[in-house]
């Protein structure tokens, strides 16, 4: 028996229903099953059970405090209502910045009242008074700027204003309050701590949680000071919740679980973690409209999860964090067969699909679509990403990747195989990779994938030992890029990351030098050099086939590769 007074092997049934919960389920230790006899709770035969972290919302009362009527824009007057929050017990907002309460109808989550409604502003100059320049980039370390036009003046009676913005880098994004609103000299002015890598002008950033911009169905509004949430509904009848449980499942050191055929959603953090353990699944389920990711699993070995829908999280779908990298001991997690979209609603940037680090994870056979940023990033050695397809992601960002890895010449064996990449451009089609290979990262194969209409296919920013072979590229801007940026802007990175990540890890012990024979010696040649990398074998239509520094080509092995209409 476990503590729940299970019999190992033993298969719970949940009837249909919507069961609401305020504080996480949590196993541990004494609740596993065995490998012959593992414990299963899943959805009884042919009924939805929806496990969910918040209660759904009574009918909405008419708005009759006069402040919140005179800052409410006049479309919503009549089409909008409100909830006293604290008087169904609930009382902890979270913060606008992320984690907090947020809204769901008919099962899509609601926007916070935001201006613009679509798309965004653009900063027009910055002003802070600390200028810098980064690789022929000027920015400010300040966070005031001016904007055009007159919107803001409607938002100086908000007792708060956030913005959301890309503030330097168009892969970098974070939310920002604002201190101060200047609608004369049309200046905003934003509270420190300021954005790590600074301001720039023509970055683009949108405000939101304003009651003076809910102007359109969908849009809510939480008054924080008297718990009051305004909300207009895109029709009646609708099925309306708040997220107030911070996750819904926790597994701690639990082995040889399952849970099958399950709904999680609403929570202010993520929906499922497990940490430790082994041989753990989630399988089947849809988890949706949550705060954080979807699954989280650190440390233990062999857990997965399969064949589930993953829509509508706040940051990423999966992440798998497994294995020992001092012994490259495989971790054996997995994520096969899953469905993850619409992803990465409050972080923007660096929240993928699936996240993989430490050693030996295998992904395989998802289908990862429309999102603003990667579709699957790793770190670590040997894994294997093979039969996904990936479309439409890098949708809001620029010089990103849909599969990323990055800054680590240790970080190697992993194989990128088999492959479908479609549709990856870039906001406003500036540019985006399918495989991008960043800062030297090396000994990755990519072969066998198929790019369709992506602007730069395979990129290799610097690193050593990497193979692209029987790839296909169809309409791509460029199939192959190389560069020698170790040699150039990039050789400032190999003191202050590269070599100390390189003397973390024990590249002259036995193990190591068996997996990666040349990397117990890069340190004797010059390791900025991007050195070993082969391409061939490729096959190139329509687009454009190579954009390969000098530096790069004379030490690259570039051969018997087939380019036809090339641009």
């Amino acid at each position: 028996m476990n503590e729940h007074g299970l019999p190992r092997g033993a298969i719970v049934q949940i009837r249909g229903g919507n069961y609401v919960r305020t504080q996480p389920f949590v196993l541990g230790e004494r609740d596993s099953g065995t490998a012959t006899a593992p414990i299963v709770y899943e959805a009884a035969a042919g009924e939805t059970v929806r496990i969910m972290g918040g209660p759904p919302l009574p009918h909405l009362e008419p708005i009759t405090d006069r402040g919140l009527l005179d800052r409410l824009p006049a479309e919503a007057h009549g089409n909008a209502g409100q909830v006293d929050l604290k008087r169904l017990g609930i009382s902890d907002f979270g913060s606008a910045n992320g984690g907090g309460l947020e809204l769901f109808f008919d099962t899509h989550p609601m926007p916070l009242a935001r201006w613009p409604n679509e798309g965004f502003a653009y900063v027009d100059r910055v002003i802070g008074g600390q200028p810098f320049e980064i690789r022929g980039q000027r920015g400010d370390h300040v966070g005031t700027f001016t904007y055009e036009g007159d919107r803001p003046a409607r938002w100086l009676a908000e007792p708060e204003v956030w913005l959301h913005g890309y503030w330097f880098w168009d892969w970098s994004d974070s939310r920002e309050q604002v201190a101060s609103i200047d609608p004369d000299r049309h200046v905003i002015e934003l509270k420190p701590p300021y954005h790590q890598y600074g301001y720039r002008s023509g970055q683009w950033f949108y405000a939101y949680g304003l009651l003076a911009e809910l102007d359109q169905p969908g849009e809510w509004y939480i008054d924080r000071s008297h718990g009051t949430l305004v909300f207009w509904p895109p029709h009646r009848g609708g099925e309306t919740i708040v997220s107030v449980a911070s996750e819904l499942l926790v597994l701690h050191d639990v082995s040889h679980v399952t849970f099958r055929g399950l709904t999680l959603e609403a929570a202010r953090g993520s929906a499922i973690l497990i940490d430790g353990g082994h041989d753990d699944e989630i399988e089947r389920c849809v988890i949706r409209n949550v705060g954080g990711w979807g699954v989280r699993v650190s440390g233990g070995s062999a857990h997965g999860v399969d064949r589930s829908e993953i829509t509508g999280t706040g940051l990423g779908g999966i992440s798998l964090q497994g294995g020992d990298r001092t012994t490259l001991e495989p971790g054996g997690h997995h994520a096969i067969g899953n469905h993850i979209h619409h992803y990465s609603r409050w972080a923007r940037t660096v929240q993928p699909a699936i996240e993989i680090s430490g050693v030996g994870l295998h992904v395989a056979d998802n289908y990862i679509h429309d999102a603003p940023h990667q579709a699957i990033a790793f770190s670590g050695n040997d894994h294997v990403i093979e039969r996904n397809v990936i479309e439409r992601v890098c949708e809001e960002t620029n010089d990103a990747g849909a599969i990323y890895g990055g800054r680590d010449w240790t970080a190697r064996g992993t194989t990128i195989r088999d492959n479908v990449f479609r549709d990856i451009r870039g906001l406003e089609g500036r540019g985006a990779i399918g495989v991008y290979l960043d800062d030297m990262l090396s000994g990755t194969i990519v072969e066998g994938n198929r790019f369709e209409r992506v602007t730069r296919a395979v990129f290799i920013g610097g690193g050593r030992d990497n193979v692209v072979e029987h790839n296909t590229f169809l309409q791509c801007t460029f199939g192959i890029h190389i560069d020698a940026r170790g040699l150039g802007w990039a050789a400032a990175s190999l003191p202050e990351q590269m070599e100390p990540r390189l003397r973390a890890m024990p590249i002259t012990s036995p193990t190591w030098r068996a997996h990666y024979p040349a990397l117990a010696s890069i340190l004797d040649e010059n390791p900025a050099a991007p050195r070993g990398n082969v391409v061939t074998h490729n096959v190139s239509k329509d687009g454009g086939w190579d954009e390969i520094e000098p530096a790069a080509r004379a030490l690259a092995v570039i051969t018997e590769n087939e380019v036809e209409g090339a641009r």
